[in-house]
This record gives structure tokens, C-alpha cells and sequence, in this order.
């Protein structure tokens, strides 16, 4: 083990918004040892702020599902790969015939975009532009680095199912959520193994020593590409099916199990991890 990719919600970060202590001593164990770790989620860069915060985390995020790489100590986006606005326009136009009522929004380095009609669910959001998806400033300029299409009512696997054939050859499909009838699309080529990858070249780092954790069909690729993987109890079966291993839920601190005693191994031979907790902060998404 040479570096660590987590996603955050559902995997390290339960239902309650609030990381275990449990989980932030394990996490906070890792640079101690000389561990990298790579948080890896679909989050927009702003919303990862508090969770570094809440980890005492620093270095580099992987947000939007592997399109943009965020450094959590300047707090500041270091590269993001955009969408063609052609692209853009044809998956949009797909996907409203395929999914009637569906509802678009975008992140950009610029922020959040959306359509009147896609609910609101972030408190506290800067002033952020809103009108039809076709004429939004970020799809007009290529700078769309993640799309979100939600439906009132549905499943999102389902959703899933019908977006994928419409985005083959134009975007990547997946979706994290376990509840709402959401789904994410991502520049062509674009995982979180995509990011994470980056990250680890960038560590000098292979995937054979790479250890990664998550619980939601958009982590299935970054499992699928690292060398050792683990699905969390809770997590949606396709992550189960694609994981190497599987450990306890969310709420019973599995990634924090896992590294436990993968860093009593880690100690057998270099004795120096200390591990390390803060305080608990309410972190749950809110929208």
C-alpha cells in the first residue's frame, strides 16, 4: 500500500454527516506513514473544502467524478477537462426525448449552472447563473466539466440504462446516488480512475500499490483500475460485483478497518504511524 483513493459519501462518510472518529484516526494515519491520500468523489471542488477541514487532509482532490484536480491546501482548481458544447447540445437533446421532464444542471470552475426547472437543494450558494441549458454561459463556452440530469420521479438506475447507449462515444454516464433519480455525465474518457490514475503518476506511484475504496456504481472504474480494491457493506451491488474485497458498512467504519490493518502490517516494518483525530463537523451534502 503506496497511496490511498476514497470517495467520501457513502464510503467514508455516513448518512449522519459526520466522519467517526474511528475513521478520521485511520485516515489521519496515512501521512505519518508516508501514504498519499487521494480523495476522489464527485463533489465540485467547493464542497470539499469542509471535508479537508474535517480530516485535517491536505494535497490533491480528485472532484467531478475525475474531471477536475483540486489542491485542498490552496483551495484552488489546478487543471478541469471541459465538454465541447456540440457534445453538449446532441446528449442533451438525446436525453429529453429519451426521459421526458428530465432537468439539467452544470458545474465549471465558475460554479453552478442550472435550469429554472432543476431544483435547488445547496444552501448558501453564490449568485449562479440560471436559464435554459442550451444557453448557459459554462455549456457555451466548453467549460462544463460535469452534467447533472435529474427526473422527478424514477430510479436512477434506470435512468442509467437509457442514458448510456444515447452518451456512448460522447460522454461518460454513471451516477452516485442511492436515493434520487440523478445521474452524472463526465468528459469522454473520464473516471475516477481517470483522476485517480493522474495521481498517482504524479506520486510515481503504480496501480498495483494503489488501495481504493468506495460504494457507488460511478466508482466501479476506479476499483476495476486499482491494485487492491474494497466495496463497503452498504454499497450498490455492480460495486460489490466489480470490488476485490469487502469490508463493514459506512457506519461501521470499514475503510477504517480495512486501513487498521493494513497499517499494523505497515508498522512490522516501519513502526511511525501515529494516528491523529479532530473534532466532528456536520458534512452531509446539501443538495
Amino acid at each position: 500500500m503506496k497511496l490511498v483513493g476514497t470517495d467520501i459519501d457513502g464510503t467514508i462518510l455516513p448518512p449522519s454527516g459526520r466522519f467517526s472518529e474511528r475513521t478520521r484516526a485511520a485516515l489521519a494515519a496515512l501521512e505519518p506513514a508516508g501514504i498519499p491520500l487521494v480523495l476522489v468523489t464527485a463533489r465540485p471542488p467547493r464542497w470539499v473544502d469542509a471535508i479537508a477541514d474535517a480530516l485535517s487532509v491536505k494535497g490533491l482532490a480528485v472532484c467531478g467524478n475525475g474531471a477536475v484536480v483540486y489542491d485542498m491546501d490552496s483551495r484552488e482548481i489546478v487543471d478541469a477537462v471541459g465538454v465541447p458544447t456540440e457534445t453538449l447540445l446532441v446528449v442533451a437533446a438525446r436525453l429529453r426525448e429519451a426521459l421526458p421532464g428530465v432537468a439539467f444542471a452544470v458545474e465549471s470552475p465558475a460554479g453552478l449552472s442550472r435550469e429554472p426547472r432543476f431544483p435547488l437543494g445547496e444552501q448558501n450558494l453564490a449568485h449562479h447563473e440560471v436559464g435554459p441549458f442550451e444557453e448557459l454561459p459554462a455549456v457555451q463556452d466548453g467549460s462544463v466539466f460535469k452534467v447533472l440530469a435529474l427526473l422527478r420521479e424514477g430510479d436512477a438506475d434506470d435512468m442509467l440504462a437509457a442514458a448510456l447507449p444515447l452518451c456512448d462515444g460522447l460522454l461518460e454516464a454513471s451516477h452516485s446516488s442511492s436515493v434520487a433519480p440523478l445521474i452524472e455525465l463526465a468528459p469522454l474518457g473520464v473516471t475516477k480512475a481517470f483522476g485517480l490514475a493522474r495521481q498517482a503518476e504524479r506520486c510515481g506511484i503504480d496501480a498495483a500499490d494503489v488501495v481504493a475504496f468506495g460504494d457507488a456504481p460511478n466508482d466501479v472504474p476506479m476499483l476495476a483500475w486499482a491494485g487492491m480494491s474494497y466495496a463497503v457493506a452498504n454499497a450498490h451491488p455492480d460495486v460489490i460485483a466489480a470490488a476485490q474485497h469487502q469490508t463493514a458498512s459506512v457506519r461501521d467504519d470499514g475503510v477504517a478497518q480495512v486501513l487498521e490493518r493494513l497499517l499494523a502490517a505497515a508498522r512490522d516494518a516501519a513502526p511511525d504511524a501515529s494516528p491523529a483525530a479532530s473534532d466532528a463537523t456536520d458534512l452531509s451534502p446539501t443538495s
